[in-house]
């Protein structure tokens, strides 16, 4: 029985840590601009991220501009209490940067430089960082969603996995 309790919980630990990068892009999220001509009221992104049957989402964090231009998102308005990024299974995130986006309307995608996130859940902490993630946009919206990417540990517990994988499709983002 505790050999099961602990594979259970270096299984959930994996789950956590992608469930952490991802809520990054997260977050972990879905993509849809205005026009360029957009107001500052416009220029918002919200996300969302399933891992493991736990989902990680935030609404209305500021970005320093409108898609195709490039543009950064502002980590205090993801993170509370400045934001409102949530996740279920009692996980915590914390985004650690501020994430920047450049696109390319004529192949579709968009592409982050870097994404840094602490997740938590008890007293475990992982801290993870991916670079060079792309996006796929779908259709003629502003809605990307994630290639697969993987993020390497950089700190935290040594429960927690050396690496993580997010696969294709486990993220979107929504600019409007």
């Amino acid at each position: 029985m505790r050999h099961i309790t602990h594979g259970t919980r270096i299984s959930r630990l994996a789950g956590i840590a992608t469930l952490v990068v991802a809520a990054a892009f997260t977050g972990t999220g879905t993509a849809l601009a205005h026009s360029t001509g957009a107001s500052a009221v416009d220029q918002k992104v919200d996300g969302v991220m399933v891992v493991a049957g736990n989902s990680c989402s935030w609404t209305n964090a500021s970005t320093s501009a409108v898609p195709p231009n490039a543009l950064t998102v502002d980590r205090t308005t993801i993170n509370t209490p400045g934001g409102n990024l949530a996740c279920g299974g009692g996980i915590a995130a914390t985004l650690n940067n501020n994430p920047a986006f450049t696109f390319d309307d004529a192949a579709g995608t968009a592409r982050t430089d870097l994404i840094d996130i602490t997740g938590r859940q008890s007293f475990i902490s992982c801290r993870y960082k991916a670079t060079g993630i792309v996006w796929d946009r779908d259709a003629t919206s502003r809605k990307y969603i994630n290639r697969s990417f993987t993020a390497a540990k950089t700190s935290g517990s040594f429960l927690c996995p050396g690496s993580v994988t997010t696969p294709a499709g486990d993220a979107s983002m929504l600019f409007h």
